[in-house]
């Protein structure tokens, strides 16, 4: 994964540096974590459909039921003490993940979850007022 974070920042022209520290920040996230789940959408149970409309919507479906397994991973993680961290790498480069992990061919890999013990609080976010993340139908 670390050779096409490389071979991708680089080809956006990124400074050399940059992309030598990002990566090698991306590869300590991930050696020094004590767990990893990857996270893979399974799309061999899923319906098949002639038209792309429909083939495309069920894998939508597929990709979010993943992703809401994902945050009860993450849920579970906090109500036992310990540190998650999602990383989409993954959605980068699926089939190095599925070729260096033999992953069956239906799973389509989606993330990688870091497990261990807290290291920080992380980045302070600050929630948005109400109004700027919910649309309310108008009366009229």
């Amino acid at each position: 994964m670390g050779e096409r974070l490389r071979e991708d920042r680089m080809a956006d022209g990124d400074d050399q540096q940059a992309v030598e520290a990002d990566v090698a920040r991306s590869y300590a996230r991930i050696t020094e974590a004590p767990l990893i789940i990857v996270v893979c959408a399974n799309i061999r149970d899923m319906d098949q459909y002639p038209d792309q409309r429909r083939r495309q919507a069920e894998h939508l479906m597929a990709v979010q039921s993943t992703a809401m397994a994902a945050q009860n991973l993450l849920l579970a993680a906090e109500h036992e003490g310990l540190g998650a961290c999602v990383m989409c790498a993954p959605l980068f480069c699926p089939e190095v993940v599925a070729e260096v992990l033999t992953l069956p061919s239906a799973w389509q890999p989606q993330m990688l979850i870091t497990v261990g013990q807290r290291g920080n609080d992380g980045k302070i976010r600050p929630r948005l007022p109400l109004h700027e993340i919910v649309a309310w139908p108008s009366n009229s």
